[in-house]
């Protein structure tokens, strides 16, 4: 997602945009060899979710992350070992992307489910699916199959490939055409500091009220969280473009989306139509699970998804 911003908040261009790359994926992959999976990753995830609403922003932010690099291949939880240095600690993802532990969690859930069958890169799918449906989004059959990488790429995770929040329109309709994106999460105010002191694309009320923990100045401030959605920051719902509307848009990546450019439009059906923004949405996380995948003999499935076996 955007550089360090706990979940990327963007329109769901993918609907629209170029056809899929889709791979040898099914729903139904799964369904003689470990056809409980699906109920095993999502009574984790309701858990997780439970215990902190955060998190399911954090889940679905992991397999956003995954699928920008290398393709939705679980290379984003592999550890660093001696050959090579993983993404874990790359620039969009230091100090921010989490949720490593859940995901161990259910790995070694299914494990003792369905030893040797499941891929990581599958159960980071399903996890962002069943965390979409916790935070109240919509339901979409996750297609399954994937194996795992054997390596990571620390390089390729700083490529730009996942565009930070001071990225122009032009920039995310590039990324995100075929890729996809979400509406929920948070973002540290390092990444929005300049935005609500120096922008004038912006609300004066709500500018004051985010930079009440947001000062100026760098220093002990600068991990300070603030919602990407002002009114439901923990809810699956088009909240976020009916904010972009009235320019309360958090981050600047977040208003560029409503600035008198192409996208204007799409964000005012998606503020006047959540029927609309799931549709797109589901479209578009089917999309971005399509991309790259390694499948037949390619990769492996990992015992432990932090490292190769």
């Amino acid at each position: 997602m955007l550089s360090n911003i706990n979940i990327i908040c963007l329109l769901v261009i993918v609907a629209s945009s170029i056809g899929g790359i889709s791979a040898q994926l099914s729903p139904g992959y799964y369904a003689s060899s470990c056809p409980m999976v699906f109920d095993a990753v999502g009574s984790v995830v309701k858990s997780a979710v439970a215990k902190e609403r955060r998190m399911g922003a954090s889940l679905l932010r992991l397999h956003f992350h995954d699928c920008f690099v290398q393709g939705c291949d679980g290379s984003i939880l592999l550890d660093d070992t001696s050959s090579f240095t993983g993404e874990k600690t790359a620039l969009p993802n230091n100090n921010s992307v989490r949720g490593f532990d859940v995901i161990d969690e259910i790995k070694s859930k299914v494990e003792s489910l369905c030893p040797g069958i499941i891929s990581c890169a599958d159960i980071l799918a399903i996890a962002a699916r069943d965390s979409v449906v916790q935070l109240g989004g919509p339901y979409w059959d996750v297609k399954v199959g994937r194996r795992d990488s054997l390596t990571a790429s620390l390089s390729a995770a700083n490529s730009g490939v996942i565009p930070p929040p001071t990225s122009t329109l032009s920039n995310l309709i590039n990324r995100f055409q075929t890729r996809g994106a979400h509406t929920i999460g948070q973002a540290r105010c390092t990444l929005f500091r300049n935005r609500i002191h120096n922008e004038t694309n912006i609300d004066s009320s709500f500018a004051r009220t985010r930079q009440a923990d947001c000062p100026s100045q760098n220093g002990l401030w600068d991990n300070n969280l603030a919602p990407l959605d002002l009114k439901t920051p923990s809810t699956f719902d088009n909240s976020y473009y009916k904010l972009l509307v009235v320019k309360n848009g958090l981050l600047h990546s977040d208003q560029i989306l409503y600035n008198g450019g192409s996208t204007d439009s799409l964000v005012e059906t998606y503020s006047e139509d959540p029927e609309a923004f799931g549709y797109d949405f589901v479209a578009a996380m089917i999309r971005m699970g399509d991309i790259g995948p390694l499948t037949g003999s390619k990769g492996q499935i990992r015992k432990n998804c932090r490292r190769v076996n």
